[in-house]
Protein backbone atom coordinates (compact mmCIF):
# COMPACT_ATOMS: atom_id res chain seq x y z
CA UNK A 1 0.00 0.00 0.00
CA UNK A 2 1.28 3.46 -0.90
CA UNK A 3 1.11 5.80 2.11
CA UNK A 4 2.44 8.84 0.26
CA UNK A 5 -0.13 11.66 0.41
CA UNK A 6 -2.13 12.44 -2.70
CA UNK A 7 -1.38 16.12 -3.25
CA UNK A 8 -4.50 16.54 -5.37
CA UNK A 9 -6.87 14.87 -2.89
CA UNK A 10 -7.74 18.02 -0.97
CA UNK A 11 -8.56 19.83 -4.21
CA UNK A 12 -10.77 16.92 -5.21
CA UNK A 13 -12.50 16.96 -1.81
CA UNK A 14 -13.16 20.67 -2.21
CA UNK A 15 -14.65 20.02 -5.66
CA UNK A 16 -17.01 17.46 -4.12
CA UNK A 17 -17.99 19.87 -1.34
CA UNK A 18 -18.78 22.64 -3.80
CA UNK A 19 -20.98 20.28 -5.78
CA UNK A 20 -22.79 19.11 -2.64
CA UNK A 21 -23.33 22.66 -1.40
CA UNK A 22 -25.23 23.46 -4.59
CA UNK A 23 -27.73 20.62 -4.09
CA UNK A 24 -31.37 21.39 -3.23
CA UNK A 25 -31.96 21.31 0.53
CA UNK A 26 -34.30 18.33 0.18
CA UNK A 27 -31.30 16.23 -0.94
CA UNK A 28 -29.25 16.90 2.21
CA UNK A 29 -29.59 16.29 5.93
CA UNK A 30 -30.85 12.72 5.48
CA UNK A 31 -30.24 9.69 7.75
CA UNK A 32 -28.17 7.06 5.94
CA UNK A 33 -28.27 3.75 7.87
CA UNK A 34 -30.78 2.18 5.48
CA UNK A 35 -31.40 2.87 1.81
CA UNK A 36 -33.23 6.15 1.29
CA UNK A 37 -36.73 6.35 -0.17
CA UNK A 38 -36.85 5.24 -3.85
CA UNK A 39 -37.68 8.70 -5.17
CA UNK A 40 -34.72 10.18 -3.27
CA UNK A 41 -32.30 7.47 -4.44
CA UNK A 42 -33.35 7.98 -8.06
CA UNK A 43 -33.21 11.77 -7.85
CA UNK A 44 -29.77 11.65 -6.27
CA UNK A 45 -28.56 9.24 -8.95
CA UNK A 46 -29.86 11.56 -11.67
CA UNK A 47 -27.92 14.45 -10.11
CA UNK A 48 -24.73 12.40 -9.98
CA UNK A 49 -25.22 11.13 -13.52
CA UNK A 50 -25.69 14.69 -14.83
CA UNK A 51 -22.44 15.70 -13.08
CA UNK A 52 -20.59 12.79 -14.71
CA UNK A 53 -20.28 10.95 -11.39
CA UNK A 54 -23.01 8.36 -11.96
CA UNK A 55 -20.64 5.43 -11.33
CA UNK A 56 -18.14 6.68 -8.73
CA UNK A 57 -16.70 3.24 -7.92
CA UNK A 58 -16.15 1.89 -11.43
CA UNK A 59 -13.19 2.05 -13.75
CA UNK A 60 -13.27 4.63 -16.52
CA UNK A 61 -13.29 1.83 -19.11
CA UNK A 62 -16.60 0.61 -17.61
CA UNK A 63 -18.24 4.02 -17.78
CA UNK A 64 -17.19 5.05 -14.29
CA UNK A 65 -15.24 7.97 -12.89
CA UNK A 66 -11.96 6.07 -12.67
CA UNK A 67 -11.34 7.64 -9.27
CA UNK A 68 -8.55 6.44 -7.03
CA UNK A 69 -9.37 4.59 -3.80
CA UNK A 70 -8.70 7.76 -1.80
CA UNK A 71 -11.02 9.78 -4.02
CA UNK A 72 -13.82 7.22 -3.64
CA UNK A 73 -13.46 7.30 0.14
CA UNK A 74 -13.36 11.12 0.19
CA UNK A 75 -16.51 11.25 -1.94
CA UNK A 76 -18.32 8.84 0.41
CA UNK A 77 -17.23 10.77 3.49
CA UNK A 78 -18.39 14.13 2.14
CA UNK A 79 -21.75 12.70 1.07
CA UNK A 80 -22.26 11.11 4.49
CA UNK A 81 -21.24 14.32 6.27
CA UNK A 82 -23.78 16.47 4.44
CA UNK A 83 -26.45 13.75 4.53
CA UNK A 84 -27.23 13.09 0.88
CA UNK A 85 -29.60 10.23 0.05
CA UNK A 86 -27.93 6.86 -0.29
CA UNK A 87 -27.03 5.40 -3.63
CA UNK A 88 -28.27 2.02 -4.82
CA UNK A 89 -25.51 -0.08 -3.29
CA UNK A 90 -26.75 -3.22 -5.02
CA UNK A 91 -26.08 -1.56 -8.37
CA UNK A 92 -22.84 0.24 -7.61
CA UNK A 93 -21.01 -2.20 -5.34
CA UNK A 94 -22.43 -5.61 -6.34
CA UNK A 95 -24.32 -5.99 -9.62
CA UNK A 96 -22.47 -3.31 -11.59
CA UNK A 97 -19.04 -4.96 -11.27
CA UNK A 98 -20.65 -8.31 -12.18
CA UNK A 99 -22.21 -6.90 -15.34
CA UNK A 100 -18.99 -5.15 -16.29
CA UNK A 101 -17.10 -8.42 -15.89
CA UNK A 102 -19.53 -11.11 -17.12
CA UNK A 103 -22.47 -9.59 -19.02
CA UNK A 104 -22.93 -9.58 -22.77
CA UNK A 105 -22.87 -6.25 -24.66
CA UNK A 106 -26.66 -6.57 -25.08
CA UNK A 107 -27.18 -7.02 -21.34
CA UNK A 108 -24.97 -4.06 -20.54
CA UNK A 109 -26.88 -1.90 -23.02
CA UNK A 110 -30.20 -2.98 -21.53
CA UNK A 111 -29.39 -2.38 -17.87
CA UNK A 112 -26.45 -0.06 -17.26
CA UNK A 113 -27.64 3.16 -18.96
CA UNK A 114 -31.08 2.98 -17.31
CA UNK A 115 -29.61 2.18 -13.89
CA UNK A 116 -26.98 4.90 -14.01
CA UNK A 117 -29.59 7.42 -15.15
CA UNK A 118 -31.59 6.75 -11.97
CA UNK A 119 -34.42 4.92 -13.71
CA UNK A 120 -33.93 1.44 -12.23
CA UNK A 121 -33.38 0.20 -8.66
CA UNK A 122 -32.12 -3.29 -7.80
CA UNK A 123 -32.43 -5.88 -5.05
CA UNK A 124 -30.58 -9.13 -4.38
CA UNK A 125 -32.19 -12.59 -4.31
CA UNK A 126 -29.65 -14.88 -2.66
CA UNK A 127 -30.68 -16.06 0.83
CA UNK A 128 -33.41 -18.67 1.28
CA UNK A 129 -35.03 -20.29 4.33
CA UNK A 130 -32.46 -22.83 5.46
CA UNK A 131 -29.71 -21.64 3.11
CA UNK A 132 -28.34 -18.33 4.27
CA UNK A 133 -24.71 -18.81 5.18
CA UNK A 134 -24.65 -22.08 3.19
CA UNK A 135 -25.60 -20.28 0.00
CA UNK A 136 -24.72 -23.22 -2.24
CA UNK A 137 -27.61 -25.22 -0.74
CA UNK A 138 -30.24 -22.93 -2.33
CA UNK A 139 -33.32 -24.68 -3.72
CA UNK A 140 -35.07 -22.13 -5.95
CA UNK A 141 -35.34 -23.94 -9.29
CA UNK A 142 -35.14 -22.59 -12.83
CA UNK A 143 -36.18 -25.13 -15.46
CA UNK A 144 -35.59 -24.50 -19.13
CA UNK A 145 -38.74 -24.21 -21.26
CA UNK A 146 -37.89 -23.13 -24.79
CA UNK A 147 -36.28 -19.70 -24.66
CA UNK A 148 -37.37 -19.09 -21.04
CA UNK A 149 -36.54 -20.35 -17.59
CA UNK A 150 -39.50 -21.17 -15.33
CA UNK A 151 -38.54 -20.14 -11.79
CA UNK A 152 -40.13 -21.56 -8.64
CA UNK A 153 -39.03 -21.04 -5.06
CA UNK A 154 -38.61 -18.54 -2.26
CA UNK A 155 -36.04 -15.97 -1.20
CA UNK A 156 -35.90 -14.34 2.22
CA UNK A 157 -34.40 -11.21 3.79
CA UNK A 158 -34.73 -9.60 0.35
CA UNK A 159 -33.80 -6.03 1.23
CA UNK A 160 -35.90 -3.38 -0.59
CA UNK A 161 -37.65 -5.90 -2.86
CA UNK A 162 -40.87 -3.92 -2.36
CA UNK A 163 -39.18 -0.78 -3.76
CA UNK A 164 -37.02 -2.27 -6.52
CA UNK A 165 -37.56 -2.53 -10.26
CA UNK A 166 -35.33 -5.56 -10.90
CA UNK A 167 -33.74 -8.37 -8.90
CA UNK A 168 -30.53 -10.32 -9.53
CA UNK A 169 -31.22 -13.88 -8.57
CA UNK A 170 -29.40 -17.13 -7.88
CA UNK A 171 -31.28 -20.22 -9.07
CA UNK A 172 -30.58 -23.93 -9.39
CA UNK A 173 -30.54 -25.01 -13.02
CA UNK A 174 -29.01 -28.48 -12.56
CA UNK A 175 -29.58 -30.92 -9.69
CA UNK A 176 -27.37 -33.71 -11.07
CA UNK A 177 -24.00 -32.07 -10.42
CA UNK A 178 -22.07 -30.79 -7.40
CA UNK A 179 -24.29 -28.20 -5.72
CA UNK A 180 -21.97 -25.29 -6.51
CA UNK A 181 -21.87 -26.30 -10.19
CA UNK A 182 -25.64 -26.27 -10.68
CA UNK A 183 -26.28 -22.60 -9.91
CA UNK A 184 -27.00 -19.84 -12.46
CA UNK A 185 -27.33 -16.05 -12.20
CA UNK A 186 -30.50 -14.40 -13.56
CA UNK A 187 -31.78 -10.83 -13.91
CA UNK A 188 -35.53 -10.60 -13.34
CA UNK A 189 -38.00 -7.75 -13.78
CA UNK A 190 -39.95 -7.44 -10.49
CA UNK A 191 -43.14 -6.78 -12.49
CA UNK A 192 -43.01 -10.28 -14.00
CA UNK A 193 -46.21 -12.26 -13.24
CA UNK A 194 -45.77 -14.79 -10.46
CA UNK A 195 -43.58 -12.70 -8.13
CA UNK A 196 -45.05 -12.00 -4.67
CA UNK A 197 -43.33 -9.81 -2.07
CA UNK A 198 -44.33 -10.01 1.59
CA UNK A 199 -42.90 -7.61 4.20
CA UNK A 200 -40.74 -8.57 7.19
CA UNK A 201 -40.58 -5.86 9.82
CA UNK A 202 -37.20 -5.88 11.56
CA UNK A 203 -36.35 -5.32 15.22
CA UNK A 204 -35.86 -1.58 14.58
CA UNK A 205 -39.54 -1.48 13.49
CA UNK A 206 -38.51 -0.56 9.95
CA UNK A 207 -39.65 -2.23 6.72
CA UNK A 208 -36.72 -2.95 4.45
CA UNK A 209 -36.73 -6.77 4.56
CA UNK A 210 -39.05 -9.08 2.65
CA UNK A 211 -39.93 -12.60 1.67
CA UNK A 212 -40.04 -12.99 -2.11
CA UNK A 213 -41.92 -15.87 -3.76
CA UNK A 214 -41.56 -17.11 -7.35
CA UNK A 215 -44.46 -19.08 -8.76
CA UNK A 216 -43.88 -20.22 -12.36
CA UNK A 217 -42.07 -16.97 -13.16
CA UNK A 218 -40.95 -16.95 -16.79
CA UNK A 219 -37.54 -15.36 -17.34
CA UNK A 220 -35.97 -15.04 -20.81
CA UNK A 221 -32.79 -17.06 -21.25
CA UNK A 222 -31.21 -13.82 -22.44
CA UNK A 223 -31.48 -12.57 -18.83
CA UNK A 224 -28.94 -15.15 -17.64
CA UNK A 225 -25.56 -13.58 -16.86
CA UNK A 226 -22.67 -15.83 -17.82
CA UNK A 227 -23.03 -19.46 -18.82
CA UNK A 228 -25.50 -21.84 -17.26
CA UNK A 229 -23.89 -23.23 -14.11
CA UNK A 230 -21.49 -20.28 -13.79
CA UNK A 231 -23.50 -18.67 -11.01
CA UNK A 232 -21.20 -19.80 -8.21
CA UNK A 233 -18.14 -18.29 -9.88
CA UNK A 234 -20.01 -15.02 -10.37
CA UNK A 235 -21.25 -15.14 -6.77
CA UNK A 236 -17.75 -15.47 -5.33
CA UNK A 237 -16.71 -12.45 -7.40
CA UNK A 238 -19.71 -10.48 -6.12
CA UNK A 239 -19.45 -11.50 -2.46
CA UNK A 240 -15.84 -10.38 -2.20
CA UNK A 241 -17.00 -6.87 -3.13
CA UNK A 242 -19.80 -7.13 -0.59
CA UNK A 243 -17.51 -8.22 2.26
CA UNK A 244 -15.23 -5.21 1.82
CA UNK A 245 -18.06 -2.68 1.42
CA UNK A 246 -20.06 -3.85 4.47
CA UNK A 247 -17.51 -2.14 6.76
CA UNK A 248 -19.36 1.09 5.77
CA UNK A 249 -16.52 3.44 6.69
CA UNK A 250 -18.53 6.66 6.10
CA UNK A 251 -21.23 5.41 8.50
CA UNK A 252 -18.61 4.54 11.10
CA UNK A 253 -17.18 8.05 10.85
CA UNK A 254 -20.66 9.56 11.13
CA UNK A 255 -21.34 7.51 14.27
CA UNK A 256 -18.07 8.74 15.79
CA UNK A 257 -18.89 12.38 14.97
CA UNK A 258 -22.25 12.00 16.69
CA UNK A 259 -20.61 10.52 19.78
CA UNK A 260 -18.18 13.46 19.91
CA UNK A 261 -21.18 15.78 19.72
CA UNK A 262 -22.81 14.00 22.64
CA UNK A 263 -19.52 14.10 24.54
CA UNK A 264 -19.65 17.91 24.43
CA UNK A 265 -23.40 18.43 24.96
CA UNK A 266 -24.47 15.71 27.43
CA UNK A 267 -23.76 16.19 31.10
CA UNK A 268 -23.76 13.99 34.19
CA UNK A 269 -23.89 15.80 37.55
CA UNK A 270 -22.94 19.00 35.74
CA UNK A 271 -19.88 17.42 34.14
CA UNK A 272 -19.53 16.98 30.38
CA UNK A 273 -19.29 13.37 29.25
CA UNK A 274 -15.92 14.10 27.64
CA UNK A 275 -14.53 15.07 31.05
CA UNK A 276 -15.39 11.73 32.62
CA UNK A 277 -12.31 9.46 32.46
CA UNK A 278 -14.15 6.20 31.80
CA UNK A 279 -16.11 7.75 28.91
CA UNK A 280 -13.03 9.43 27.41
CA UNK A 281 -11.03 6.17 27.57
CA UNK A 282 -13.73 4.17 25.79
CA UNK A 283 -14.13 6.87 23.16
CA UNK A 284 -10.36 6.92 22.54
CA UNK A 285 -10.26 3.15 22.10
CA UNK A 286 -13.14 3.19 19.62
CA UNK A 287 -11.52 6.03 17.70
CA UNK A 288 -8.29 4.00 17.46
CA UNK A 289 -10.24 1.03 16.10
CA UNK A 290 -11.84 3.27 13.49
CA UNK A 291 -8.46 4.62 12.37
CA UNK A 292 -7.21 1.05 11.92
CA UNK A 293 -10.27 0.13 9.85
CA UNK A 294 -9.86 3.29 7.78
CA UNK A 295 -6.36 2.15 6.84
CA UNK A 296 -7.57 -1.40 6.16
CA UNK A 297 -10.39 -0.21 3.89
CA UNK A 298 -7.88 1.64 1.74
CA UNK A 299 -5.61 -1.40 1.63
CA UNK A 300 -8.38 -3.83 0.64
CA UNK A 301 -9.83 -1.48 -1.94
CA UNK A 302 -6.41 -0.98 -3.52
CA UNK A 303 -5.81 -4.75 -3.66
CA UNK A 304 -9.24 -5.33 -5.22
CA UNK A 305 -8.48 -2.82 -7.97
CA UNK A 306 -5.29 -4.79 -8.68
CA UNK A 307 -7.21 -8.12 -8.56
CA UNK A 308 -4.67 -9.23 -5.93
CA UNK A 309 -5.38 -12.65 -4.30
CA UNK A 310 -4.89 -11.20 -0.81
CA UNK A 311 -8.03 -9.09 -1.27
CA UNK A 312 -10.36 -12.00 -0.48
CA UNK A 313 -9.12 -12.95 3.02
CA UNK A 314 -8.50 -9.31 3.92
CA UNK A 315 -12.02 -8.45 2.75
CA UNK A 316 -13.37 -11.06 5.16
CA UNK A 317 -11.23 -9.64 7.98
CA UNK A 318 -12.55 -6.18 7.21
CA UNK A 319 -16.11 -7.45 7.19
CA UNK A 320 -15.66 -8.88 10.69
CA UNK A 321 -13.90 -5.90 12.22
CA UNK A 322 -16.05 -3.28 10.50
CA UNK A 323 -19.39 -4.80 11.44
CA UNK A 324 -18.29 -5.42 15.03
CA UNK A 325 -17.31 -1.76 15.30
CA UNK A 326 -20.71 -0.74 13.92
CA UNK A 327 -22.27 -2.55 16.85
CA UNK A 328 -19.86 -1.10 19.42
CA UNK A 329 -20.38 2.48 18.23
CA UNK A 330 -24.17 2.33 18.07
CA UNK A 331 -24.33 0.72 21.52
CA UNK A 332 -22.08 3.50 22.81
CA UNK A 333 -24.49 6.03 21.26
CA UNK A 334 -27.33 4.68 23.34
CA UNK A 335 -25.20 4.48 26.49
CA UNK A 336 -24.13 8.11 26.05
CA UNK A 337 -27.76 9.21 26.11
CA UNK A 338 -28.17 7.92 29.66
CA UNK A 339 -31.80 7.47 30.67
CA UNK A 340 -32.94 8.81 27.29
CA UNK A 341 -31.19 5.88 25.62
CA UNK A 342 -33.96 3.59 26.87
CA UNK A 343 -36.58 5.39 24.76
CA UNK A 344 -37.48 3.98 21.34
CA UNK A 345 -37.71 7.31 19.55
CA UNK A 346 -39.48 7.44 16.18
CA UNK A 347 -37.35 6.53 13.19
CA UNK A 348 -35.68 9.67 11.77
CA UNK A 349 -37.33 9.15 8.37
CA UNK A 350 -40.81 9.18 9.92
CA UNK A 351 -42.59 12.45 10.65
CA UNK A 352 -44.23 12.54 14.06
CA UNK A 353 -45.94 15.07 16.28
CA UNK A 354 -45.00 13.15 19.42
CA UNK A 355 -42.33 14.91 21.45
CA UNK A 356 -40.35 12.84 23.96
CA UNK A 357 -37.58 13.87 26.38
CA UNK A 358 -34.20 13.67 24.65
CA UNK A 359 -35.72 13.21 21.20
CA UNK A 360 -33.86 16.20 19.79
CA UNK A 361 -30.49 14.52 20.45
CA UNK A 362 -31.39 10.83 20.46
CA UNK A 363 -33.73 10.33 17.55
CA UNK A 364 -32.61 7.41 15.43
CA UNK A 365 -29.85 6.15 17.75
CA UNK A 366 -31.82 3.16 19.03
CA UNK A 367 -32.95 2.38 15.48
CA UNK A 368 -29.34 2.23 14.37
CA UNK A 369 -28.34 0.05 17.32
CA UNK A 370 -31.10 -2.46 16.60
CA UNK A 371 -30.40 -2.43 12.87
CA UNK A 372 -26.70 -3.09 13.41
CA UNK A 373 -27.39 -6.21 15.48
CA UNK A 374 -27.72 -7.97 12.12
CA UNK A 375 -24.57 -6.53 10.56
CA UNK A 376 -22.43 -9.48 11.70
CA UNK A 377 -24.91 -11.81 9.97
CA UNK A 378 -25.88 -10.30 6.62
CA UNK A 379 -23.35 -10.56 3.82
CA UNK A 380 -21.96 -13.73 5.42
CA UNK A 381 -21.81 -14.33 9.18
CA UNK A 382 -18.66 -13.65 11.14
CA UNK A 383 -18.28 -17.41 11.66
CA UNK A 384 -18.33 -17.98 7.89
CA UNK A 385 -15.81 -15.17 7.38
CA UNK A 386 -13.45 -16.72 9.91
CA UNK A 387 -13.73 -20.01 8.02
CA UNK A 388 -12.82 -18.24 4.78
CA UNK A 389 -9.81 -16.60 6.42
CA UNK A 390 -8.58 -19.89 7.89
CA UNK A 391 -9.01 -21.76 4.62
CA UNK A 392 -7.23 -19.15 2.50
CA UNK A 393 -4.41 -18.15 4.84
CA UNK A 394 -3.74 -21.38 6.71
CA UNK A 395 -4.79 -23.89 4.03
CA UNK A 396 -7.26 -25.56 6.40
Amino acid sequence: MDFNPDLGLEAFRQEVREFLQQLPKELTGRPRSTRSAPADVKRWQKNLHARGWGAPYWAEADGGTGWSVQQMLAFDEECAAIGTPTQDGFLHKLLGPVLNEFATPEQKAQHLPASLAGERLWCQGFSEPGSGSDLASLRTRAELDGDHYVVNGQKIWTSYAHESDWIFLLVRTDTNVKKQAGISFLLVDMKTPGITVRPIRSIDDFHHLNETFFDNVRVPVGNRVGEEGQGWTITKFLLNNEHASTAELPSLKRYLREIHRLADTQRVDGERLRERPEFALKLARLEAELLAIDMMVQRVAALEMQHHPDALPLGSMLKIRGTELQQKLTEFHVEALGDCGAVAYPHPELDTEVQLPGQEVGRGFANDMFFRRASTIYGGTSEVQRGIIARLLFQL
